[in-house]
């Protein structure tokens, strides 16, 4: 299926790795043209040789904001922004946990998407098809027991989008979430291993039972995201603003 994304501008935060990799090049594959930041430089490596790219870490602002600025002028505009830079943050009970880590936890998760959004609002409105689009997480509709840095920001995403949706939708820019349940990938398995250890219990206990709840039990693929927002980012998705919109097999529950 054409997507009609071909010579869409778009810029994707923390896109080297993991879901952002694939978000990358999905977008490139259907003929978009795509800026990538991310604090990995060596992932960086890994991208086609036509994405502009920079080193970038998303808790400062003045390399976030010239990142935005060099990248918007290298693509020539800009059609959509995906946020996607989030970090795991600290597991434990509320009060062992150190505030810097909270405090960094909110800032890439959440904070980072502000200032992102604030820059490319701008330029998004001189667009035909005028788009952004927030990672956020399952963490951020259920919750998510010894992690509340991270679901605390996550539920954060989840406002600023629909906040933004309203506030943006006179201007025909389309704002909408995506939140992943659990992903494949090293990350999702230092997650669980950090929660197995926090509750003193098997790392297999912990795997089975993060998906007890989950209608279809399994881990959800980097690219199921990266197709969740490649149609956002198309024409297609023309209708669909200020919505949260899940991809987790159905999960009623985070352990």
């Amino acid at each position: 299926m054409d997507m009609k994304l071909k010579g869409a501008r778009v810029i994707v935060t923390a896109g080297a790795g993991g879901i952002g990799h694939a978000i990358t090049l999905a977008l490139r594959i259907e003929g978009a043209r795509v800026a990538v930041c991310d604090i990995d430089g060596s992932a960086l490596a890994n991208l086609p040789g036509d994405v502009f790219s920079r080193r970038v870490d998303v808790t400062d602002r003045v390399a976030l904001i010239a990142f935005m600025d060099a990248a918007v002028d290298a693509l020539g505009g800009l059609d959509c922004l995906v946020n996607n830079a989030g970090v795991a943050g600290p597991t434990g009970a509320i009060e062992d946990l150190n505030p810097a880590d909270v405090e960094h936890c909110l800032s890439v998760c959440l904070m980072s998407q502000f200032a992102t959004a604030a820059r490319a609002v701008p330029h998004l409105r001189k667009s035909m098809n005028a788009s952004i689009v927030n990672i956020s997480s399952l963490a951020g509709r259920l919750g998510f027991r010894l992690r509340t840095p991270y679901a605390a920001a996550k539920w954060g995403v989840v406002g600023l989008t629909k906040s933004l949706a309203m506030e943006l939708g006179p201007d025909n820019i389309r704002v909408n979430a995506v939140l992943p349940g659990l992903v494949a990938g090293e990350r999702q398995r230092h997650v669980l291993q950090a929660r197995a250890n926090a509750r003193a219990i098997p790392y297999e206990a912990a795997e089975q039972e993060a998906f007890r709840f989950t209608s279809l039990p399994g881990y959800v693929t980097a690219d199921q995201i990266a197709d969740q927002v490649v149609f956002l980012a198309s024409p297609r998705g023309r209708a669909i603003s200020g919505q949260a919109l899940s991809v987790c097999g159905d999960t009623g529950m985070l352990g």
